[in-house]
């Protein structure tokens, strides 16, 4: 007689277990090492490209080799959380340049800061453009977070009168783009300059 099949369902107090466990907040430790492993790819991808050794990241961060590997088991999970921090830091520049500054100007200021978005991703381009479906959400998630930032600051600066009207954010966000495409480090700051005399340009036939 044939027994019959188990059932392999995780029980009730196994689920309650992991999504605990999920959801519980990253412990003061880990989230400083994942804070320093991110700022340190940032800046050894920036020099040396993402084909840089990981132990190389590991170490300007401070930590063990194992460290990395348990926070980003594979290289792709290590670039996609550069890119998203990245991401994350320049859309919320906009609510904190809005918090201090008149609408114009914070739409001037993050307009630089977008810049430097750009310039400081380099190192992570030929990555981002390997067709690696791992990198396929990121688009999105640049829409989702710096689009709407964006959008916020110019409804401000079109409200207060300050800048043109006849604008929308993607143009801008191609505009900085192609400012920026062939900036060399030493070029930075003529791409800086372009992008300030963007802005002034905004302002033309703002309303009164």
């Amino acid at each position: 007689m044939t027994k019959p099949k188990t059932s392999k369902k995780t029980p009730p107090d196994q689920q309650k277990t992991l999504k605990a466990s999920k959801n519980r907040p990253v412990r003061a430790d880990a989230q400083r090492n994942l804070d320093a492993l991110l700022e340190a790819a940032l800046t050894v991808f920036s020099r040396s490209g993402v084909d840089a050794p990981v132990r190389d990241i590991a170490a300007a961060a401070g930590v063990g080799i194992g460290t990395l590997y348990r926070h980003f088991p594979q290289r792709s999970d290590l670039i996609v959380g550069v890119f998203r921090r990245q991401i994350d830091a320049c859309a919320d520049a906009a609510t904190a340049l809005a918090a201090e500054h008149s609408p114009v100007e914070a739409l001037a200021l993050w307009m630089q800061r977008y810049v430097d978005f750009l310039t400081t991703k380099r190192g992570l381009a030929s990555a981002l453009h390997s067709g690696d479906p791992a990198y396929r959400p990121l688009p999105d998630y640049f829409d989702q977070r710096l689009r709407p930032a964006l959008q916020n600051l110019l409804d401000a600066a079109i409200q207060a009168g300050e800048v043109r009207s006849d604008i929308e954010p993607d143009e801008l966000i191609r505009a900085v783009a192609s400012l920026c495409m062939n900036a060399q480090p030493e070029r930075i700051e003529h791409a800086r300059r372009m992008v300030a005399l963007l802005v002034d340009g905004l302002r033309f036939t703002a309303d009164s």
